[in-house]
Formats: structure tokens, C-alpha cells, sequence
């Protein structure tokens, strides 16, 4: 058995289970805001593609390629092009379909760590705890990098000294960030960029809450873009993750990319060929599909701005909530303990929302998380405004 399976801390959902256990909840139909499950529906192009009898056929009698079809990672350096210019990656050495954000940003660690020589593994706190399992299972140790209010939630990378520097192998960033939707800047990416070039650290860059965002004018800047805007086109030491999921409101098809260092991909290609993580041939199919077209993401954002307002203007009187720059999160202070509020919601209003001490690690005594809790903006426009005007019943009646 691995040893490192030890270190490994309790699921936040699994930890959420086990906090509502004996709370009965209210005689009202759930609604859960805890989990950041797209519930919107899938682009209609994909389900019509989906009934072609045809191509589920010769798709099922073939093996997959583990590098992707060509089909593919053409769609995908189109849309980073597209997306991310100055960011021209190629798609026959950058580019790397995977199944979906959450395995590749596990798998990676375990590809490219060097925990004799590199031991540590920084993450933004709070955190997606995919992050730390891999970390721990790689056999590295995290290093927590608070993300406070006081600084937009947001990492501080300048506190951190160059002893420690030269013991780090990887660096998890989260832009934007989950689960408070904070944007990192160009100016702070470049600098974290030179840093790695400096010390020999890879940057695994998060984003796939790119395409959600609240001014359609100033979209969040991505890993490689400001990568190849200080000139560094080759992406060294930088791989960015994205995926369809939150996009394109295909949870399901589980289908992302890594793109990035020529060299990274290509030991990444090496661990997932050993590793059988080949993308079905279908799910490519459907993936360039979804990958080559904008019009179901900038509907898709505009159903989340909106609904993302009504749910704030709804709580304002009760409960003042900022919203994010980006993301389908709010990260509001709660008005007792996380723990208490998340238990108070369930036998109140029969609302479900994660403590946000749950994502989070103490550091020195302090749990950035703490005192917060994270609602997630999934379900449709009707379900959330009723899920807000039943949180403003349980103030009320909180007093």
C-alpha cells in the first residue's frame, strides 16, 4: 500500500456529510449550492452530434490516441489563440487533450515532481483539494500560500524567500481562483514566471474558470498569454489546464487540455501513455466541436452574470455579498461560525453550501477559510433567486 495514502485529509463533501448528519432539515424542497456541478444545459450541437449512430460506431472499434486526434488539438490551439493571443501554442508538441481538469492536475504532479531534490509543492489556501492529495501522493509537501481579503484573495508569491524557492518543484495556481473568483494580473503572472525560469519550479496554472467572468470586455489573463507576452513563446516552465465542464456545461464528457513547455508535455505524454488516460475517440469528436465554438460560452456567461445579480440584490438587505470578477462562486463572511451557518441553512431553509474552513489549511493558527462559506451558482436562474429568498427568511429569523 502506498504510505502516502495516510496524508491524505478528509474530502470536503465527505466532511459536509458528516456535518449535516444529524441535522434535520427543513420541510422545504433542497437546493444544494455546494458543489460546482454545472447545471446548465448542454449546447444543443453536442447532443445532435451525440445521436449520430454512425460515428458512435467507428468510434467505439477504435482505440484513442493517447496525444489526441489532430482534429482536436487544432481545435484547441484555435481557441487559445483565439482566447489567449499572444499565445500561438503548437498543437503538435504543446498541446495535450486529458480527461477532464481534475485528473490531469493530479496525474501532473505524479509525472513531474522530484521530491528528493524539489520537496515542496505550493498551493493558493484556500485551495481545490486536488491540489493537495497530489501533492501528498507525489510525495511532496504542500506549502501554503494564504490568499487573505486583505489582498483580494489573492497569493502573495514576493513574501516568499529564495531558501524556500530552492526547495519548490511546483506551483499551483488557481485563475480564476476557486472559490472566491479573484483574478491574478499579467504583471503578477510575469513575475511568478521569472521566478520559476530562476529557480526551476513548473507553473500548473488552473484555469478553468476562464471563460466565466463578469465584464465581457476584460477577460481573466490567462498562464501562457502572459507567458508569450514577455516573450517567452516556448511556455518554459508553464502548462496551463482547462476543460469543457464549467465552459461549455459538459461535466460529463470529462475533456480538457494541457498546453504549455514543449519538454512538459512531452514527459507528461510519456507518464499518461504508461497510464492509459487516452480521451475516448468520441468524446475528441464531440470535444473540437465544443472547443471551436463561442456563441453557447457568451450565452452561457451572460445566464451566469444574471443570475449571479439576482442572487446578490436578492440578500442585500440581510447580507451584503461582493461579486466575484469571475467564476460561478460567491465567498461571503457568515455571520456566526462557517460550521454553525452551513447546519443553521439545512434546518432552516433546507439550502446546502460548504463551510469554507473545509478548503482550506491553518496556517500559524489561522484558516483563511474560515468564517466563510462557498456558494456555488449552479443551478437554474429560478432555483438560486428561491434558494436567496429562503437564506433571507433563515436571517430574519436568525435574527
Amino acid at each position: 500500500m502506498n504510505p502516502n495514502l495516510a496524508r491524505l485529509n478528509p474530502y470536503p463533501f465527505d466532511r459536509l456529510n458528516q456535518l449535516l448528519k444529524s441535522v434535520k432539515p427543513a420541510d422545504q424542497r433542497f437546493i444544494s449550492l455546494a458543489m460546482g456541478e454545472p447545471q446548465h444545459e448542454p449546447p444543443a450541437f453536442i447532443i445532435e452530434f451525440l445521436k449520430q449512430g454512425d460515428m458512435a460506431r467507428q468510434s467505439l472499434k477504435t482505440y484513442p490516441p493517447t496525444k489526441g486526434s489532430d482534429q482536436l488539438r487544432q481545435a484547441i490551439a484555435g481557441f487559445l489563440r483565439n482566447r489567449f493571443s499572444p499565445a500561438h501554442p503548437d498543437p503538435d508538441h504543446q498541446i495535450l487533450p486529458v480527461n477532464g481538469t481534475r485528473e490531469a492536475l493530479f496525474a501532473v504532479a505524479q509525472a513531474l515532481s522530484r521530491p528528493l531534490t524539489k520537496p515542496l509543492t505550493l498551493l493558493p489556501n484556500p485551495f481545490y483539494q486536488i491540489y493537495e492529495g497530489a501533492a501528498l501522493l507525489a510525495g511532496t509537501t504542500p506549502h501554503y500560500i494564504d490568499c487573505p481579503a486583505s489582498q483580494g484573495f489573492k497569493p502573495n508569491f514576493n513574501e516568499i524567500d529564495d531558501e524556500t524557492w530552492a526547495r519548490v518543484g511546483l506551483v499551483y495556481l488557481c485563475n480564476p481562483g476557486n472559490p472566491h473568483g479573484a483574478l491574478m494580473t499579467e504583471q503578477a503572472l510575469q513575475s511568478l514566471i521569472r521566478k520559476a525560469i530562476e529557480h526551476d519550479v513548473i507553473l500548473i496554472a488552473d484555469e478553468c474558470y476562464s471563460e466565466i467572468y463578469a465584464d465581457e470586455a476584460a477577460p481573466p489573463v490567462g498562464l501562457l498569454q502572459a507567458a508569450a507576452a514577455m516573450g517567452n513563446t516556448d511556455f518554459k516552465q508553464c502548462i496551463a489546464f482547462n476543460s469543457l465542464s464549467k465552459r461549455s456545461n459538459l461535466p460529463g464528457l470529462r475533456s480538457g487540455y494541457a498546453a504549455g513547455d514543449a519538454d512538459l508535455i512531452r514527459q507528461f505524454l510519456l507518464y499518461r501513455t504508461y497510464h492509459g488516460s487516452a480521451m475516448p475517440v468520441h468524446t475528441q469528436k464531440l470535444s473540437a466541436l465544443a472547443w471551436s465554438d463561442e456563441e453557447h460560452v457568451i450565452d452561457n456567461r451572460a445566464l451566469y452574470r444574471t443570475k449571479t445579480q439576482a442572487f446578490i440584490q436578492t440578500l442585500a438587505p440581510v447580507w451584503p455579498i461582493t461579486a466575484p470578477a469571475a467564476s460561478f462562486y460567491l465567498w461571503p463572511e457568515t455571520p456566526t461560525d462557517d460550521q454553525q451557518f452551513t447546519q443553521d441553512l439545512i434546518r432552516l431553509c433546507n439550502i446546502k453550501v460548504l463551510p469554507g474552513q473545509y478548503l482550506s489549511r491553518a496556517v500559524n493558527g489561522v484558516n483563511p477559510g474560515a468564517g466563510r462559506v462557498r456558494i456555488a451558482l449552479v443551478a437554474e436562474q429560478a432555483a438560486c433567486v428561491e434558494a436567496a429568498e429562503r437564506i433571507k427568511a433563515c436571517f430574519q429569523a436568525l435574527g
